[in-house]
């Protein structure tokens, strides 16, 4: 069969992505990746085939226009938020802000455009799209094709749909009147001759890449997956794999906000080193140079470098320090390392894996959910970095966790599943 992936323009979405592109490709199936231009060489040093859509933009420069000034919202009493709070307050509010920037950033009118062309000339039978990109369910009606959504990390538009369902209902709303997503989508939806509705929106399955215990609303029909975690075409230094001399911890901030030039809050390099300066800890910090501040001095036991395929840094550490990326938290969990998630404050990012991420791992004593970036101070990230070098049970969690991800399917074994799904789904236009 033919399966077109539709990715979100970071490569850390894309990277999700591609052990189950390869998984189809190594099976025999055909597969293209649509993707933004600025993407394309991205998806050609993965060995898989891009599809550009829609006009190059400055991601950066959208992301920092679009900065919402108003900080995003949190439980009350000081609590530490967990992912079954998405949303608080007005949900239908919150989905409005969140529609208004997945189109500016990710969902330009001409990617639609694009897409279906490609689909009328390629034919898919599967289209998998990642949850902020839209333009994956016209295409997929246009010519007949089964489509499925791909998460990155936790559904937070799952969350978004099921909240505003229930809002809408209990003001006894026509909720075609007063649906976001609806206004803006059901005329573009119209210009390919396809119909709007709810299975647009969340695709007809969800593959969810996360271990089962990352909360999740109910009524989606899921499709569980391992996540196997791709660190990009890249080459490992020799000393990552000598045996360190002290406990060994890793600190990164993650890809993503590399390419969006660092917007909203993130944990400071600055009260990391404080935390870890005088401990018995050997760190290895992966930072690019415009993310450590002019003028901050290094400790002598911390390694600043540009970037190492955690996939090789990890099984050397002792904790890995991270804002709850999805390529960190995976393969953390693959190479059971305990750890410490600093969400990023940037819009609702944090509701979109981090938090999901941070309080699922409190909850099976894998790790600690340490403090949102903007409350962080470095006192406290020495405090629970500490606890958990010092305390087995962190390590025991991790490796346990790490068991029950090793059982979910993997990438090759969810290809016959996708091939049914499919068969099922899939219509003649």
């Amino acid at each position: 069969m033919r399966v077109l992936f539709v990715t979100a323009p970071f490569r850390s979405h894309l990277y999700v992505q591609t052990p189950l592109a390869w998984a189809l490709r190594t099976a025999g199936h055909e597969v293209r990746v649509a993707c933004s231009p600025r993407l394309t060489e991205d998806v050609v040093r993965t060995g898989l085939t891009p599809v550009p859509i829609g006009e190059e933009v400055d991601l950066g420069d959208l992301m920092a226009r679009s900065e919402p000034e108003r900080a995003p919202a949190a439980p009350a009493g000081g609590r530490k938020s967990h992912q079954s709070d998405y949303p608080l307050g007005d949900p239908t509010a919150e989905l409005a802000s969140n529609a208004a920037g997945w189109r500016t950033l990710f969902n330009p009118d001409s990617s639609f455009d694009d897409l279906v062309a490609f689909a009328e000339l390629w034919r898919p039978d599967l289209v998998v799209s990642d949850t902020f990109v839209l333009s994956g369910a016209p295409a997929a009606r246009r010519v007949g094709a089964a489509h499925a959504r791909m998460l990155f990390g936790a559904d937070g538009l799952g969350q978004l749909r099921t909240a505003c369902r229930a809002q809408w209902r209990a003001q006894g709303s026509d909720w075609d009147g007063v649906d976001p997503l609806r206004e803006w989508l059901e005329p573009v939806f119209g210009r390919f001759g396809v119909e709007f509705d709810e299975e647009a929106v969340l695709g007809q399955w969800t593959v969810f890449p996360m271990p089962t215990w990352v909360w999740r609303p109910a009524g989606i029909p899921y499709v569980p997956m391992r996540h196997v975690p791709f660190n990009g075409p890249s080459t490992t230094p020799s000393w990552v794999y000598r045996r360190p001399e002290r406990r060994r911890v890793c600190f990164t901030l993650g890809l993503a906000h590399r390419e969006g030039r660092g917007h909203g809050v993130s944990a400071s390099p600055r009260e990391v080193f404080e935390a870890i300066a005088d401990l018995d800890v050997e760190v290895v910090a992966t930072l690019a140079p415009g993310q450590l501040p002019p003028g901050l001095r290094v400790p002598d036991n911390v390694r600043v470098v540009d970037f190492v395929p955690l996939n090789d840094l990890l099984p050397t550490c002792a904790a890995v320090i991270h804002s709850g990326g999805a390529g960190a938290f995976a393969a953390a969990v693959e190479h059971a390392v305990p750890q410490l998630i600093v969400p990023n404050v940037y819009w609702s990012e944090k509701w979109w894996g981090p938090v999901a991420m941070a309080s699922g791992l409190e909850e099976q004593g894998a790790g600690r959910y340490v403090a949102d970036a903007d409350g962080l101070t470095g006192e406290l990230l020495r405090s629970e970095l500490r606890r958990v070098l010092e305390d087995p049970a962190f390590r025991e969690g991790a490796a346990r966790v790490s068991e029950q991800s090793a059982a979910l399917p993997s990438p090759h074994d969810l290809v016959p599943v996708l091939e049914g799904l499919t068969a099922k789904h899939r219509y003649p236009a």
